[in-house]
C-alpha cells in the first residue's frame, strides 16, 4: 500500500511540474535565464560650453549686489534644451533659460546670492539639460563682510562748558 501511494504522489508531482513548463516559448516576451540587454538612450548632438565655471565675488559688502552670470553657447548640432537649474540652498536662486538654445547660439544663466548673509559663500547650482557632456555643476564663492552701521543722524555731543563774554564794560 505505501508503494502505492509514492507511485501516485511521484506521478502527481511529475504531472504538474511538465504542465507548469508548457506555455513558454522563446518568444513569448518572457526572460528565459538570457542576460539581460542594456537599452541605451540615443545620444544627444546638443552640447554646452559654459565660459566659467565659477565666480569668485571676493570680499563683498553684505547687502551688496550678489547677481553673478555665466555665459555659454550650443556647440552641438540640435537644440539645447535645459531642464532644471537646482540651486544647493535656498540663499542662492539661479534663472536659466526657458526656451531651447539653438545651435551655434548663446545663452545665460543669471545666479542671485542672499548678501545679507555674513560670512563665506560656497555654494553650487546643478544645471540639467540634453546635452551629450551631461549635468554641468556651477559654483559661486567668496566671503561677505559684515556692513559697518553708520547712524543716519550723528550724535549731539553735550558741550563741555558754557560759551563766554568777555565784555566789559
Amino acid at each position: 500500500m505505501k508503494k502505492l501511494i509514492f507511485t501516485l504522489a511521484l506521478t502527481a508531482g511529475l504531472t504538474a511540474f511538465s504542465f507548469a513548463q508548457d506555455g513558454h516559448s522563446a518568444n513569448d516576451g518572457h526572460n528565459h535565464g538570457a542576460p539581460a540587454t542594456a537599452t541605451t538612450a540615443p545620444t544627444s548632438l546638443a552640447d554646452i560650453k559654459m565660459d566659467k565655471m565659477v565666480h569668485d565675488y571676493g570680499n563683498i559688502k553684505q547687502g551688496d549686489n550678489g547677481e553673478c552670470k555665466f555665459k555659454f553657447v550650443n556647440n552641438g548640432k540640435e537644440p539645447l534644451v535645459i531642464t532644471n537649474c537646482q540651486a544647493s540652498c535656498g540663499c542662492t536662486v539661479p534663472q536659466c533659460p526657458k526656451e531651447p538654445v539653438l545651435p551655434g547660439k548663446s545663452g545665460e544663466i543669471v545666479i542671485k546670492y542672499d548678501t545679507q548673509r555674513v560670512g563665506g559663500i560656497y555654494k553650487t547650482v546643478t544645471v540639467s539639460s540634453n546635452a551629450k557632456s551631461g549635468n554641468v555643476v556651477l559654483t559661486i564663492k567668496g566671503n561677505i563682510e559684515q556692513k559697518v552701521e553708520t547712524p543716519a543722524f550723528p550724535e549731539n555731543k553735550v558741550p563741555t562748558g558754557a560759551p563766554t563774554n568777555d565784555k566789559k564794560g
